[in-house]
């Protein structure tokens, strides 16, 4: 009988064998510090070096979702904090040494911790921990030639997503406010700046946090149903004359 982590990498490995070319999938629970390592070394047995990699990582137990904050026990909050921001960290010092001579990027999926969202709870205190997780790394990995930047997605509707309660309410959201229409089931605007985070096309950039949300985060409320008239409905203004006060 596989165990809930072998059955993730099962559909890992079933997602890979999409893939034009079927990578290897390697196991690794980032929160064992004896998982990182055999990884890591592993790589280096491989390659070498590694140019970069993508966190994609996110786990909040049920009692720290939901609407339920001011209940959420201490345990099932260091969960969330753990699995979803400090493994960054944790990535990011296991690899180093794969990373240092040559340099390279980190890159990690975020959902915006600027305000707090319903439901979302403990996963968006996690989430404000990994954007300033982000900032510390950048500081730090500088010196190697590594960057470190989040890109704060709007909602996906993913395997992870299934896992929200109420999650059709943070995406009804983006149709009413994003300027941008917002197609929660097209991960490739995202995906398309991850790649872009990771190539050397971007090697001015570091910690930042890159939007890729249709606009929905700078909007102050919702968009009217239809855009605003563009025609003025002032008389014409002849050259001679000046225009009416």
């Amino acid at each position: 009988e596989l165990t809930s982590f072998g059955k993730a990498m099962g559909l890992t490995e079933k997602s890979a064998r999409r893939l034009p070319a079927t990578p290897d999938v390697l196991e690794l629970d980032a929160n064992d510090p004896g998982h990182i390592e055999r990884v890591a070394d592993e790589l280096t047995s491989r390659w070498g070096r590694l140019d970069g990699f993508l966190h994609a990582i996110a786990f909040a137990p049920a009692d720290a979702l939901g609407g339920a904050f001011l209940q959420t026990p201490w345990e099932s909050a260091r969960t969330a904090f753990q699995t979803s921001a400090y493994s960054l960290k944790a990535l990011a010092a296991g690899f180093l040494g794969l990373m240092r001579e040559a340099g390279g990027s980190i890159v990690s999926l975020d959902f915006d911790a600027s305000v707090a969202w319903p439901i979302y709870d403990w996963m968006g205190v996690s989430k404000a921990a990994l954007e300033s997780i982000t900032r510390y790394l950048a500081r730090d990995l500088g010196a190697f030639g590594i960057r470190v930047n989040c890109v704060s997605a709007g909602p996906l509707r993913t395997v992870a997503a299934k896992g929200i309660p109420g999650f059709d309410v943070l995406a009804s959201a983006w149709g009413r406010r994003a300027p941008l229409d917002w197609d929660i089931k097209d991960p490739e605007p995202v995906a398309r700046t991850v790649a872009f985070l990771l190539s050397d096309w971007s090697r001015g950039i570091t910690a930042e946090i890159v939007h890729v949300d249709g606009g929905y985060h700078a909007m102050g409320t919702d968009m009217p149903a239809a855009p605003p008239e563009a025609a003025d409905d002032r008389p014409p203004v002849s050259p001679d004359e000046d225009p009416p006060r």
